[in-house]
């Protein structure tokens, strides 16, 4: 009798998304940390055994079998204050991250935002010393629009156009790809398939997940030692298993 196929069943990767690491006073879309708290955050992630890398990091261990200790960070649009007030707390906790970043708004600020303050988005050299520091860059598009309203023009500048200018700012292929908002549907999924992405992140893809729509889990300000522990344990328990990863 052939072995049993557990591929499916290896437990979903624990993916935490992240966007801007600053003082979160005025914060109406609750997506900033300060500092501090992305630092106790690690260190609870540490004290389990656990370690935050990239996702190239973490899919290549889990393509290997391994990687069961490992937490993938991505931190979404590309912020200013990410070398500022992300990088040095990943450097003391001794881990990596994933940054997706948006080629067509470089030095721009969150104009996608109508509410809160307005953020300023990494220049080119920003991106490139986040780079240069080991950090994944990967596209989270051009400008920041939903991928499930776009017409098919913008569709592919979003995606190849996207993969194509991070390609030339860095010098490197870009492998990673994460979706504006978190939507995905079908012909998004495919589009970014068709890209020549290895991977996608998203938020919830439901019957889409897969290695071009993995979910993640928002991680916020408020986020203390309680609700990460459940936000971990209802991730692995909630989430379909990534069909072909291990």
């Amino acid at each position: 009798m052939a072995a049993p196929d557990r591929t499916l069943r290896a437990p979903v990767p624990w993916v935490a998304m992240y966007h801007s690491v600053s003082d979160c006073s005025d914060d109406p879309y609750r997506i900033t940390v300060t500092p501090e708290r992305l630092e106790k955050q690690l260190t609870w992630l540490r004290r389990r055994g656990l370690r935050g890398v990239s996702m190239a990091e973490l899919l290549a261990a889990r393509a290997r079998g391994g990687g069961r200790d490992l937490v993938g960070l991505t931190f979404d649009d590309g912020y200013a204050d990410f070398l500022t007030g992300a990088l040095p707390v990943l450097r003391r906790q001794g881990c990596n991250a994933t940054l997706f970043v948006l080629p067509g708004r470089l030095g721009g600020d969150n104009a996608w935002d109508p509410l809160g303050p307005r953020k300023p988005l990494l220049t080119a050299d920003g991106i490139r010393r986040a780079a240069g520091e080991g950090v994944e860059i990967g596209s989270h598009g051009l400008t920041h629009v939903d991928l499930t309203r776009a017409d098919d023009g913008t569709l592919k500048a979003e995606t190849v156009e996207s993969r194509a200018a991070l390609a030339e700012l860095l010098g490197t292929e870009v492998d990673g790809f994460c979706y504006p908002y978190g939507t995905v549907d079908r012909r998004a999924v495919d589009a970014v398939g068709e890209a020549g992405y290895a991977y996608a992140c998203a938020i919830d893809p439901g019957p889409l997940n897969g290695l071009h729509a993995l979910p993640r889990v928002h991680v916020g300000q408020d986020d203390d030692a309680v609700r990460l522990f459940l936000k971990y344990r209802l991730h692995r328990l909630r989430r379909r298993p990534v069909e072909g990863l291990r």
